[in-house]
């Protein structure tokens, strides 16, 4: 059994990097955005989490798309990938096709933990 080393690693793990690259090319996400320029506000409660999502001006920050995404109150930094899909500060390796399927991401991974604020 060849020896497993920290160039081994990384080789494997670039080769791995680069085939998943070339499969979302060749699978483009389906956009889930209305035609109207973003994804629609929503205000529902998620196994037992109020989660909000609505356009936004940015306030300030440079990624979300001008969308805004909030958990009991608290925002969840969301950020839209070049291909459409969208991940949190939660759950960013994990891209969803939509801010409310990234905050109902976000509440299954804190599992009943308060979002804290990032500042």
């Amino acid at each position: 059994m060849p020896e497993l080393t920290r160039r081994r690693v990384l080789g494997t793990a670039a080769t791995l990097a680069a085939a998943t690259g070339s499969l979302a090319v060749t699978a483009p996400v389906a956009s889930a955005a209305p035609h109207h320029g973003g994804p629609a506000a929503f205000d529902e409660v998620y196994r037992g989490r109020r989660i909000q999502g609505r356009p936004s001006d940015g306030g300030g920050h440079h990624h979300g798309g001008g969308y805004a995404v909030f958990i009991d109150g608290v925002e969840l930094h969301v950020m839209q990938n070049a291909d459409g899909s969208w991940i949190s500060v939660v759950s960013h390796y994990e891209p969803v096709l939509t801010p409310r399927a990234a905050a109902r991401a976000a509440v299954l991974e804190l599992q009943g933990s308060p979002l804290v604020p990032l500042t």
